[in-house]
């Protein structure tokens, strides 16, 4: 039996900042996750690869304002640095 994965104990190492702040990037990294599994069936952040977050950012926030994607990308970065990746995405 598999349980969800726990994206806020994910994070839980990494967020600072406000209150507001801390669901905020909770609430859009759990929007990350389920975009990601729907594509690819990958839900565990730790299998993610490069490609996956980077599709994300340029091809799913696509239709979103700009002010959308660069707060995604602040998420997208959290992420990155969580996993221990020292991938670079551009805004």
């Amino acid at each position: 039996m598999s349980t969800a994965f726990d994206m806020e104990l994910f994070l839980a190492g990494v967020l600072t900042g406000s209150r507001t702040t801390r669901q905020r990037q909770h609430r859009q990294a759990n929007t990350i996750q389920t975009a990601i599994a729907e594509r690819w069936q990958c839900d565990n952040p730790w299998t993610w690869q490069r490609k996956h977050l980077a599709w994300f950012l340029n091809q799913h926030l696509n239709p979103h304002t700009e002010s959308t994607r660069y707060y995604y990308l602040l998420t997208v970065c959290l992420l990155t640095m969580r996993l221990g990746k020292s991938w670079q995405f551009t805004p």
